[in-house]
């Protein structure tokens, strides 16, 4: 047999039928996916260097239509949380300042893997044949493997916290 007590007091949390929350998860569910899915055929076939006109123009195109999904999606988590049962225990000052610092190391993160690995390096540039002259070892590098994963994974901790 199964305790099922921490899934049902979990679900007593999250109201998992709001449509708020739906949007939320496939918004961060399709991201990945279709930037991914994006990158690998462009590398595969250079059909959006040959409609752009050049690679460099195509991974910027590519990178502006990440960050409007990225957009798309802050809007939609932070829509979900709005919606979403606090828990009672985290509605107060220390769980909103651990919320910030956590949403800080996590902006950090990611604005310093950015600045390391420029747009084209950020964006998927690699697929598009725009390779960096060594492999970026400086901070955040130096300190995580996937700064930049973990930092937005901090940054959307640290606002559900708060």
């Amino acid at each position: 047999q199964v305790d099922v007590t921490a899934m049902a007091r979990l679900f007593g949390y999250v109201d998992v039928t709001d449509s708020g929350f739906i949007a939320a998860v496939l918004s961060i569910a399709f991201n990945p996916l279709f930037w991914n899915v994006v990158a690998r055929w462009e590398h595969k076939t250079r059909a959006l260097s040959q409609v752009f006109g050049s690679p460099r123009t195509a991974c910027c195109c590519l990178g502006a239509v990440i960050l409007l999904l990225n957009g798309v999606r802050s809007h939609c988590f932070t829509e979900a949380m709005k919606s979403q049962p606090r828990l009672e225990g985290l509605d107060c000052h220390w769980g909103y300042y651990s919320g910030l610092a956590i949403l800080a190391i996590g902006t950090l993160f990611v604005i310093s893997s950015f600045l390391a690995l420029g747009f084209t390096g950020t964006f998927l540039g690699d697929y598009f044949g725009i390779l960096m002259e060594a492999k970026v070892t400086s901070f955040p590098f130096s300190v995580l493997d996937n700064p930049m994963y973990w930092g937005s994974t901090a940054v959307y901790l640290g606002w559900a916290l708060m």
